[in-house]
């Protein structure tokens, strides 16, 4: 297994809640986990994230994180399935933050085109997923 350069980890307040949501609805593979603390390494498509249960080891946090998680940050994950994603979610009558729109970003002289829509995991986290046009 590759390693991507940068992979987030975020605490969760509900471990299996939150595995159930990456796994079950958004399509998240596990590729290994471990038990205490409850944690698990997942991959989707070319990107990776960590999920570990909340606990009070001082030393990986900055201060106590309080719902909702991740102020301030948002997770673009590109993918291929962005309508897949999005029936996925409402099948569980999961909410979006943002409905599926296409965005245009200017990087230099080009210009790149996304489908893209936002949501919120079970711990807050934001996560945006990208379809590149």
């Amino acid at each position: 297994m590759k390693f991507n350069p940068l992979i987030p980890e975020l605490y969760v307040l509900n471990f299996q809640k939150s595995l159930h949501f990456y796994t079950e609805v958004l399509g998240f593979k596990i590729e290994y986990s471990r038990e205490n603390p409850q944690f698990a390494f997942l991959s989707y498509q070319n990107s990776q994230l960590m999920i570990q249960q909340e606990d009070d080891n001082e030393i990986w946090h900055n201060g106590k994180p309080v719902y909702p998680y991740g102020r301030g940050i948002n997770f673009q994950i590109e993918t291929h399935e962005t309508e897949q994603l999005i029936n996925n979610l409402k099948k569980v009558n999961y909410p979006l933050k943002m409905d599926l729109k296409e965005s245009s970003y200017k990087a230099g002289k080009d210009f790149y085109a996304y489908k893209e829509f936002m949501v919120m995991d079970p711990d807050g986290y934001l996560l945006r997923f990208s379809q590149p046009i």
